[in-house]
């Protein structure tokens, strides 16, 4: 039960961050989400430099891990809103926001989370 509750309140301070980020960096005149871009690279970088220092000495407890990695991170990243943003890119014929969105989410994503390993080495 304590690990739920763990979890619960991580994903709560995550969304709630994202909210805001979002709130204030996505641009309702472009239509850019930036805010959804940045919370998803910066929760990689953040669960990449987590489970480094689980994984370095047992650094961060089996606790620690489940309220910063699965709850922070796992409510402050979201791959559903990334979806429906590109289906929006998609239904208005914006190929080149969908593209660009797309393939930079996955790369840096990829390379923030490397880098937050690299980091704690």
């Amino acid at each position: 039960m304590k690990q739920l509750l763990l979890v619960f309140i991580g994903g709560g301070f995550g969304s709630v961050l994202r909210y805001a980020i979002g709130k204030y960096l996505n641009s309702p005149e472009t239509g850019i989400p930036y805010g959804t871009f940045a919370a998803n690279i910066l929760g990689s970088l953040l669960i990449g430099i987590i489970l480094g220092l689980a994984a370095k000495n047992d650094a961060l407890s089996q606790n620690q891990t489940l309220l910063l990695a699965t709850g922070f991170c796992g409510g402050f990243t979201t791959f559903s809103t990334f979806a429906y943003e590109n289906h929006m890119f998609l239904k208005s014929g914006d190929f080149t926001s969908f593209a660009i969105y797309t393939i930079a989410s996955f790369v840096i994503g990829f390379l923030a989370v490397f880098l937050g390993l690299f980091l704690v080495k």
